[in-house]
């Protein structure tokens, strides 16, 4: 069953829509959540509460429109508001495993080596970024969302959006450029 079959059946009263749809798109949701939370419990809840807001809405949906962009969309900004709602930076300490699941599998051993360790790199950069800054680059860099989609998302001016990427990047160039000189 295709999106817009579980869509409907949605649509017709069927749960079993739901089912299709979570067995088909949780892990990657979860992913979009925990980049932005740095929490896999966190990002676990902000998953399934945005499947229940989803099914509580669907006659809303517009079934023209491809489905995981909006569930993705949503999924980012539900966990960019409960890490405002938190008012704190979430730690990603403890957390790789997850996030090795995002990123690309090397073929040597020397390959793997440098590969963990720029990733933890990554994953430490990216934790101090502040959790506006992190949602955008989810959104731009993970997701491929314009600026002009991104704008929208988080209802800020397009400026804003750039002034937000822009100084993310900055950070991180700053960030993992001085922890790879120091090898």
């Amino acid at each position: 069953m295709d999106d817009l079959q579980a869509i409907q059946r949605l649509k017709d009263g069927d749960i079993g829509g739901l089912e299709s749809l979570v067995a088909r798109h949780q892990a990657k949701a979860v992913r979009v959540a925990y980049l932005i939370t740095h929490d896999e419990a966190l990002a676990e809840d902000v998953v399934q509460e945005t499947f229940v807001r989803l099914y509580q809405r669907i006659e809303k949906f517009d079934s023209t429109r491809p489905f995981e962009p909006y569930l993705l969309r949503s999924v980012a900004n539900a966990a960019l508001n409960v890490v405002r709602r938190a008012g704190r930076q979430i730690s990603m300490d403890g957390n790789l495993e997850q996030v090795e699941q995002l990123l690309v599998q090397t073929a040597s051993v020397e390959s793997e080596v440098e590969y963990h360790q720029l990733k933890q790199e990554i994953i430490q950069a990216l934790s101090s970024l502040k959790p506006r800054q992190r949602a955008a680059v989810v959104q731009r860099y993970y997701l491929g969302m314009s600026e002009k989609e991104i704008a929208t998302e988080l209802d800020a001016p397009p400026g804003t959006v750039k002034w937000l990427l822009s100084s993310a990047r900055t950070k991180l160039r700053d960030l993992l450029g001085s922890e790879r000189s120091t090898e």
